[in-house]
């Protein structure tokens, strides 16, 4: 049965085959530690990530999903130990609508986002994904850059212990 106060992951209306460029999160299963580890001290010394065996799988299909799909490109990525946000733009220049991606324009980000994982959990050889994703739909230029901003510091934010999906 159904969880009836679940929030709806997607804004209502909204046709997400667009044009338009999306922050997106994606949760490991259990939020299990198993993409990578981010090292430093957390004061002035820059973090860097370290990418386990996952998570260096899951950046190779990242970075294969951009050579395959014509009009989505993972923009700006990070790889964190139990989560990634991947800046994703879709260009729909088509003036009716319709997708030169060989993925269905219903729900073209859904299906980018189920192909990575799908593409990921088929070379790990079982399923470390949780079921879902969360967006948000990237508004204008300054929103953009907030979230270039948020990719570029949240291994610093790890690292502090400030991340909103921190695990020790």
């Amino acid at each position: 049965m159904e969880n009836q106060n679940r929030k709806l992951p997607r804004l209502k209306n909204y046709n997400y085959s667009e044009s338009g460029t999306y922050f997106v999160t994606i949760c490991i299963k259990d939020m299990r530690c198993v993409l990578s580890e981010i090292v430093g001290s957390g004061d002035l010394d820059a973090p860097k990530i370290l990418l386990c065996p996952f998570g260096k799988i899951v950046e190779d299909n990242i970075i294969k999903m951009n050579g395959i799909y014509d009009n989505i490109n993972a923009d700006k990525y990070v790889i964190m130990p139990n989560h990634i946000h991947i800046l994703v733009s879709i260009i729909n220049d088509n003036p009716n609508g319709a997708s030169r991606s060989p993925l269905p324009t219903n729900s073209t980000l859904s299906r980018y986002v189920g192909t990575l994982k799908k593409f990921s959990n088929k070379q790990i050889g079982s399923s470390i994904w949780q079921s879902g994703f969360y967006d948000h739909i990237i508004r204008d230029e300054e929103d953009y850059v907030t979230h270039i901003q948020y990719i570029d510091e949240n291994p610093q934010k790890w690292l502090l212990g400030k991340d909103e999906y921190y695990s020790s």
